[in-house]
């Protein structure tokens, strides 16, 4: 385990805690998936927009997000990706969107293993973006089984 894991869980388990139970998700799902996306808080998205699923701009403003937008330069073309006030509205706007659109993860969320095969083999992954679906699962499960190995270190 690295400090950058550590510093991670604690300070995003409590968002991950908190909006897990605003939708009935497990929050280790939530949380594993958060640093995937995030490499751990420390994206650029993370650190500087507090977006930790590199969700994208798009759709209606909601009660998580307010329509904040940061635009990065992808290879030949910007891309906006949402702008959170605070790390707890990005992981509560993400378990909103689990809820309401990937209904099949979101009901099979307190198994890790069918919620990470059904987020890695749902529309949120994207092979045309050079995602592989194979690896994502993997992926994590693996970052799941870490968080909680830090997570018994911490109460201890």
């Amino acid at each position: 385990m690295k400090p950058a894991q550590i510093n991670f869980v604690k300070e995003c388990l409590p968002a991950a805690v908190s909006a897990g139970a605003a939708f009935n998700l497990n929050p280790l799902a939530i949380l594993a998936q958060a640093a995937f996306e995030s490499g751990w808080g420390t994206s650029n998205l993370a650190k500087e927009s507090r977006n930790y699923f590199g969700l994208t701009a798009y759709g209606c403003s909601n009660a998580y997000w307010h329509g904040g937008k940061t635009t990065v330069k992808a290879s030949s073309y910007p891309l906006n990706f949402r702008r959170y006030d605070t790390r707890e509205n990005s992981f509560l706007d993400f378990a909103r969107l689990i809820r309401n659109s990937y209904r099949s993860a979101w009901q099979v969320s307190n198994n890790l293993q069918a919620y990470a095969k059904e987020i890695a083999y749902s529309p949120y992954i994207s092979e045309l973006n050079g995602d592989n679906r194979e690896t994502y699962r993997l992926s994590i499960i693996q970052i799941a089984q870490t968080i909680q190995a830090i997570m018994a270190l911490i109460v201890l």
